[in-house]
């Protein structure tokens, strides 16, 4: 069930960058999150998309009815930053989700240092990571946030508010002549620091290639992709038996499992539908998945009992899901 609220206000704050303040019909209070959760918001064109949660640039702004999400306009967008950008005003009225968190900060005294480490819009929840250790009193984190052009730079506000001493590190490839130096980055953390990562694939992909160069333990950088590192699984072919439901299904060729729920009028939730948010994520009871998403792990893809429905399919004749 999602929770009404109209955009409140919008602010520019980069090229192709806007910050939407979210606020409830009502004045109710939202509920409480924690650094690096999102929301799934919903347009009224009937697009779903996760955003990740923003805290308040200054203490007197942080109103419980309220949430905050930065958005960049995405050139291959498929319908939710496009309508965002293009018919989101102040006034319009949307639906969110309660927040999710799938990319959650340790709990304090946990780590004796954090580094994170942002590219463009994906330092969005590194930011409140960032808040949240700065409230701890903690003071052993740095972040690193790399865009191509200083223009692109969002987020000014709530960096500058964060980055007393030499705690917040931008990298500007057209001003530096190189992209951020993540080898570099991995030498100079602290050993045992705790590890977090946002941004494209091509940052994310780097970041892979020196922590194995480093001989960091799989596991031992925490990431959050925002697109998709595999094509969708569509081969089609083989059996969906939901057990809930008692029905079984056959997936054609060309299709998801998503997208077949849907066609035989299931109603399944789901957001980002490219196997990055979780929303869709579901137990598997039997059979063996084809694992398409970038948000679980390579154990758990290995333990094989739960799946992202959304991209995600079967190397089995059967599959036998929790719906």
């Amino acid at each position: 069930m999602s929770t009404a609220v109209r955009i409140q206000r919008i602010t520019w704050l980069a090229d192709d960058v806007r910050l939407f303040e979210l606020r409830t019909l009502d004045g109710a209070a939202l509920p409480a999150w924690s650094a690096g959760a999102h929301v799934d918001v919903e347009l009224p064109n009937g697009v779903v998309r996760p955003y990740s949660l923003l805290p308040a640039a200054r203490p007197p702004d942080d109103r419980p009815d309220t949430y905050r999400i930065g958005v960049k306009r995405a050139a291959d967008s498929t319908g939710g930053t496009r309508w965002l950008f293009s018919r989101g005003q102040v006034g319009v009225e949307l639906g969110l989700s309660a927040p999710r968190n799938t990319f959650g900060l340790h709990g304090p005294g946990e780590a004796a240092a954090t580094v994170l480490i942002g590219g463009g819009i994906g330092v969005t929840p590194l930011i409140a990571m960032a808040a949240e250790l700065d409230a701890r009193g903690e003071r052993a984190w740095v972040l690193h946030y790399a865009v191509a052009r200083r223009e692109q730079a969002a987020f000014a506000e709530e960096l500058a508010a964060l980055g007393a001493g030499d705690r917040v590190r931008l990298h500007v490839d057209a001003e530096a002549g190189s992209v951020l130096d993540i080898g570099r980055i991995l030498a100079e953390a602290a050993p045992a620091a705790a590890l977090y990562a946002c941004g494209p694939n091509p940052l994310l992909d780097a970041l892979a290639t020196a922590a194995t160069a480093a001989g960091l333990p799989p596991g031992a950088v925490r990431v959050e992709r925002f697109s998709p590192t595999a094509e969708p699984a569509t081969g089609g072919g083989y059996t969906v038996v939901l057990i809930r439901s008692g029905r079984r299904l056959d997936i054609p060729p060309g299709a998801t499992i998503l997208g077949t729920l849907r066609k035989e009028g299931l109603s399944v939730l789901a957001s980002c539908e490219r196997g990055t948010c979780g929303t869709c994520e579901t137990a598997v009871l039997g059979g063996t998945p084809d694992h398409r998403d970038t948000l679980l792990s390579p154990e758990e893809h290995a333990d094989g009992t739960s799946m992202m429905i959304c991209c995600s399919g079967s190397l089995t004749p059967e599959l036998i899901l929790d719906l």
